[in-house]
C-alpha cells in the first residue's frame, strides 16, 4: 500500500514517501522497515520532544489480509524516557484501515503553533483544528472525532492528557482501549501539539498472490482455533498465566521484592472469567479474541486488564481485588499512560517510602503504603495532571531513583521499568531484559514461554532448564531473531503458527521466494539495526545489565536461592551474536555479512 504519508507539523505538508524495493524485501515492515527508514535521523544529542523528532505509524505487509492475528501496526521513534531506540506494537483496526485509506505508514516530523489533528480519508489529507478535544481522555476524544466526522467506521489513534502534559510513559490509543504502552511515544506525539489521527478507507489491501494466500490465510486461522495456549488465551486471557507464574517464583510481589502472593488465585484469569467477565474482544480478523470484556456491578461494559496490568496494580502493590484493578487499569488508559512503568514507579516510591528515603513532605502529605487501591487511584490522577507528587512520578522510576539517590533501587534497564516476569523464575528473561533495543522489554522476546517449553526447532529455538545460565544465551538470541520476524509483520506474538507456514504466507503475501532461513536472517539483520542505532545515541556494553532487585535471590517461592548470573550470559552471548567483547557494538564483519555495509561503516569508523 505504498506510498508512506510524511506529515510536517511545522509547515503543513504533505509528501508521498516510496519505500525502496531492497528494503521492502530486506525488513518487510513493522518495526524492522521503521528502524531502515528513521536511522540517519535518530542521532546522538537529538531530544525526542524536538520538533527534528521523528513519529512513525508504520504497518506490516499481512496488515489487514485477514492473516493469522495481523491487525496490528507499530509507533517507532526516540523514546521519551530512554532516548534510545523506541517502538509500540498495539491492535485493534487503526492500522488496517490506514491501508484501506492508501497508505503504509505516516511519518511525523515537526511541531504544530496549536492542537491538531490529522484526518485521512480516502487518500486525502487535511490538518484540523483540535483547541476543543486538548485535555479530554483517550475514550472521549475518540468518541468527539467521530461525532466531528460524522463517521461511524472512521478510527481514531489519540493520546491523553498525560500525553499532552510529556508524561514520560505516555501511551497511544485506539479502537477503544487498546494502547501502544511502552517508550513514551505518547508524549513525543504530545510535544508535537498532535492530538490524535483519524482514518477511513474503502480502499482493498492488495497482496501478490491471491489464488495461494487465500487458503493459507483460512488454514492458518483454523490452525489458531485449535491451538491450546491460542484457546487458553481466549477462554482466560493473557492472565491465564497469573497461576503458574506466581508458583514457578516469575511473578514478582512487593515491587520485586517477594515472590509469593497468597491471593493469587483472586486475580488470575479463571478467576476473571468466573466472576466479572462478560465477553471477549479482538483486534481486525483475530480468532484468538483474548481480550477481556468485563462488568463490575455498575452496568458498564469495560475493557478487563490483562496479565501486565493485573501484576502492576495486583501483586506488584499488594492488591488483590479484581474490581480494583480494572478501574486502576481504566484510569490509566483514560489518561494515556503505560501500566506497566506506573505500577512501577508508584512501587518504587512505596518501596522508598519504606525505606525511609521518601518522607511525607516529599509525598505531599501521603503517607504511602502497600495494598492501598484508593492512595493509587489519587497518584495516578497526580501523574497524568502532573500535580503534585505526580509530577515526580512522571518521570518514571529511574528518575524517581536518581531524585532520591536511590536509582539502583529502581527496577529498570536504561529507563524502561521491567515488566512482570522476573528472570528469577525465567532465567532466559534477564538477558532479555539487558539487551532489548527499547530498555527492559518482554515483547521482543517473550522467552519465558521457551522456559516453559514452547520450543520451535525449526528456527534453532530449543529448550533449556529455566534455570540454566550461559549456555541458553544463544538460545535467546535466535529467540529475538523470531520475534523481530513477528515485529516486522506486524504479527501477535500469540499467533502460534508454524515457521514454515508463517514464510509461506510472506511469499504469498509479497510475492518472495523465502526459506526459513532466509526469513530469520531478515530478523537478525533488524536486531543488529537497532543496535546499532542505540550505540550512534551513546548506548554501550556497560548499559546491558539488570537492576539489583533481580540480582538477589528470593527468599521463598518456586525459585528461591536463584539468581541470574549476568555476566557469564552476556559473554556467551556476544560470541553468539558476534558483538564486540569490549563495546557491545555488532562487529563489522557480522553487519557486512547481513547486508548492512552502510551500517558497518558508519559504526566503525
Amino acid at each position: 500500500m505504498q506510498p508512506i504519508l510524511r506529515v510536517n507539523l511545522s509547515t503543513g505538508e504533505f509528501t508521498d514517501y516510496l519505500i525502496p524495493d531492497n528494503w521492502q524485501r530486506d525488513y518487510l515492515g513493522g518495526a524492522s522497515l521503521a528502524a531502515r527508514l528513521l536511522y540517519s535521523t535518530l542521532t546522538k544529542g537529538l531530544e525526542p520532544f524536538s520538533p527534528e523528532a521523528p513519529l512513525l505509524f508504520l504497518n506490516g505487509p499481512l496488515s489487514g489480509t485477514a492473516g493469522p492475528a495481523t491487525g496490528r501496526f507499530v509507533v517507532c521513534g526516540l523514546g521519551a524516557a530512554t532516548k534510545l531506540w523506541a517502538e509500540s506494537n498495539i491492535g485493534g483496526f487503526w492500522g488496517v484501515e490506514l491501508r484501506k485509506a492508501g497508505f503504509d505508514g505516516v511519518w511525523i516530523t515537526g511541531r504544530s503553533d496549536r492542537a491538531v489533528y490529522l484526518w485521512i480519508d480516502e487518500g486525502k489529507c487535511e490538518l484540523r483544528d483540535a483547541a476543543r478535544l486538548w485535555g479530554k481522555d483517550v475514550y472521549d476524544t475518540q468518541s468527539l472525532v467521530k461525532e466531528e466526522l460524522q463517521r461511524k467506521s472512521v478510527h481514531v489513534a489519540v493520546i491523553g492528557p498525560a500525553g499532552e502534559r510529556g508524561v514520560s510513559y505516555a501511551s497511544i490509543c485506539c479502537d477503544h482501549g487498546r494502547m501502544a504502552g511502552r517508550t513514551g511515544l505518547g508524549a513525543v506525539m504530545g510535544a508535537k501539539k498532535l492530538k490524535a489521527i483519524a482514518v477511513h478507507g474503502s480502499r482493498a489491501v492488495p497482496v501478490t498472490d491471491t489464488e495461494r494466500y487465500a487458503p493459507l490465510r483460512s488454514q492458518a486461522n483454523r490452525f489458531l482455533k485449535q491451538d491450546n495456549e491460542a484457546k487458553a488465551l481466549h477462554e482466560i486471557g493473557t492472565a491465564a498465566a497469573a497461576d503458574y507464574s506466581e508458583y514457578l517464583g516469575s511473578m514478582p510481589v512487593k515491587y520485586f521484592s517477594e515472590a509469593i502472593f497468597p491471593s493469587v488465585d483472586d486475580i488470575s484469569g479463571s478467576h476473571m472469567a468466573e466472576t466479572i467477565l462478560t465477553g471477549q474482544s479482538a483486534c481486525h480478523a483475530c480468532v484468538i479474541a483474548c481480550g477481556r470484556v468485563v462488568q463490575i456491578g455498575d452496568g458498564i461494559k469495560r475493557k478487563g486488564p490483562e496479565y501486565e496490568t493485573i501484576c502492576s496494580f495486583g501483586p506488584n502493590l499488594l492488591i488483590a481485588d479484581l474490581v480494583d484493578i480494572t478501574l486502576l487499569g481504566e484510569l490509566c488508559d483514560r489518561y494515556g499512560i503505560d501500566t506497566i512503568s506506573t505500577g512501577n514507579t508508584i512501587g518504587l516510591a512505596i518501596h522508598l517510602f519504606e525505606m525511609g528515603k521518601l518522607t511525607s513532605e516529599d509525598t505531599g502529605g501521603l503517607s504511602l503504603r502497600w495494598g492501598d487501591a484508593r492512595q493509587v487511584q489519587a497518584l495516578i490522577h497526580q501523574i497524568g495532571n502532573r500535580e503534585g507528587f505526580g509530577d515526580i512520578l512522571a518521570e518514571g522510576s529511574r528518575e524517581l531513583g536518581r531524585r532520591f539517590k536511590s536509582e539502583e533501587e529502581a527496577v529498570q534497564v536504561n529507563g524502561l521499568e521491567v515488566a512482570y516476569h522476573d528472570p528469577r523464575g525465567v532465567s532466559g528473561m534477564g538477558l532479555v531484559y539487558a539487551t532489548s533495543p527499547r530498555g527492559a522489554c518482554h515483547n521482543q522476546s517473550d522467552y519465558f514461554f521457551v522456559d516453559w517449553g514452547h520450543t520451535e526447532e525449526s528456527v534453532g529455538v530449543g529448550f533449556y532448564e529455566r534455570h540454566a545460565q550461559a549456555e541458553k544465551s544463544a538460545n535467546v538470541a535466535r529467540h529475538q531473531d523470531w520475534r523481530t520476524v513477528y515485529n516486522s509483520l506486524v504479527m501477535c506474538i500469540f499467533s502460534n503458527v508454524s515457521p514454515q507456514m508463517l514464510v509461506d504466507l510472506v511469499n504469498a503475501a509479497c510475492g518472495l521466494g523465502w526459506t526459513i532461513p532466509e526469513m530469520m536472517k531478515a530478523g537478525e539483520r533488524a536486531w543488529n539495526l537497532k543496535r546499532a542505532i542505540n550505540h550512534r545515541l551513546g548506548l554501550q556494553r556497560v548499559n546491558d545489565k539488570l537492576p539489583k532487585a533481580l540480582l538477589q535471590p528470593y527468599k521463598s517461592g518456586g525459585s528461591a536461592g536463584y539468581s541470574v548470573n549476568l555476566d557469564e550470559m552476556l559473554d556467551a552471548y556476544y560470541i553468539a551474536r558476534q558483538w564486540d567483547p569490549s563495546t557491545g557494538k555488532p562487529t563489522e564483519k557480522k553487519l557486512v555479512d547481513l547486508g548492512l555495509a552502510d551500517i558497518a561503516a558508519d559504526l566503525w569508523s
